[in-house]
């Protein structure tokens, strides 16, 4: 198995920066999938990253049929509308990978995609959008996460085919053997880093600075830990953010708040609220903080101008 095309459906920050990653590599095989209204801008204003212009090459779902590998990273309120894109371009040789936030989005793709053509990942960058326009903290890229749910990746074909693509090219990755366990860490660091700031509309530095803000955040992440324990995953106690972030970054659901953007509220706590229910886990903290900013999305669109 070896990958030689690739299509990503979506252009914001994460999947700019996969496909400025092995953009060479693929040249004219590597595209991203739009329609419509969507493609006419992308081809005309292209993505600028870290100021630097391009052009990608834009094409349907129907075009892009039987790629060797899709990535998928779209907003997660987005993926239910595209999954019969997702299903459009899938061949039996394809690879699939989706790096969303969260912890069901593979569950909700092999819906429309065998189960085993679908590569678990995540990805860890800092980044700023504005616009068309995205620029990355080069020293806080973590970079991308993949493997097989219990399953040593190394001797999966599919791992193998997308070790042999990144390798020569400027993308980090690292191949996981344990990946739920990295990707349910990466959802409790963003329930419980990403959200009370957001509510409270203040830097990182809260976190260190306020015992109130560190005692909601990890309240959180001990419901996390818990619905992960259930799960059979042990993603460990809870952690301070790392002290290489600025006391005044911003991550992703604040910006959307900040640009009037509809959040991801509904793939951190929302999942966490269903999860729960399911595994008879209490969550308060996670079903407040999804009220919480559910009613600033609400303020956001003018419900409260009176």
């Amino acid at each position: 198995m070896k990958i030689n095309t690739a299509a990503i459906i979506g252009a914001g920050a994460i999947g700019a920066y996969l496909w400025w990653g092995i953009h060479e590599k693929l040249s004219d095989d590597i595209c991203f999938i739009a329609s419509g209204t969507r493609r006419a801008r992308l081809e005309k204003d292209g993505i600028i990253l870290n100021g630097q212009p391009y052009r990608p090459i834009v094409k349907t779902p129907a075009q892009a049929h039987g790629t060797d590998l899709l990535i998928i990273a779209t907003k997660y309120g987005a993926l239910r509308e595209i999954l019969p894109d997702i299903k459009e371009i899938t061949a039996e040789n394809t690879t699939v990978m989706s790096v969303l936030n969260g912890v069901d989005s593979e569950e909700i793709i092999s819906e429309v995609v065998d189960p085993s053509q679908i590569v678990y990942s995540l990805i860890r960058i800092a980044s700023q959008r504005t616009g068309n326009a995205i620029d990355y903290d080069k020293g806080d890229i973590g970079g991308l996460f993949f493997g097989i749910p219990n399953s040593k990746s190394a001797s999966n074909e599919r791992i193998n085919a997308l070790d042999a693509l990144f390798g020569d090219t400027p993308l980090i990755y690292h191949v996981c053997d344990d990946i739920l366990t990295e990707q349910w860490s990466k959802y409790a660091w963003n329930l419980s880093y990403n959200l009370p700031q957001a509510i409270l509309n203040v830097g990182t530095g809260a976190y260190t600075d306020s015992s109130h803000v560190k005692f909601i955040s990890q309240k959180i992440w001990d419901e996390v830990a818990a619905v992960a324990s259930a799960k059979g995953v042990n993603i460990g106690e809870y952690l301070l953010p790392r002290n290489t972030l600025k006391n005044t970054a911003r991550f992703s659901t604040l910006q959307d708040l900040d640009a009037k953007r509809p959040t991801e509220i509904d793939m951190f706590a929302g999942v966490m609220i269903r999860l729960g229910k399911e595994l008879n886990i209490p969550v308060p903290y996670c079903e407040y903080t999804y009220h919480a900013i559910k009613a600033l999305e609400e303020r956001n669109e003018g419900r409260f101008d009176y």
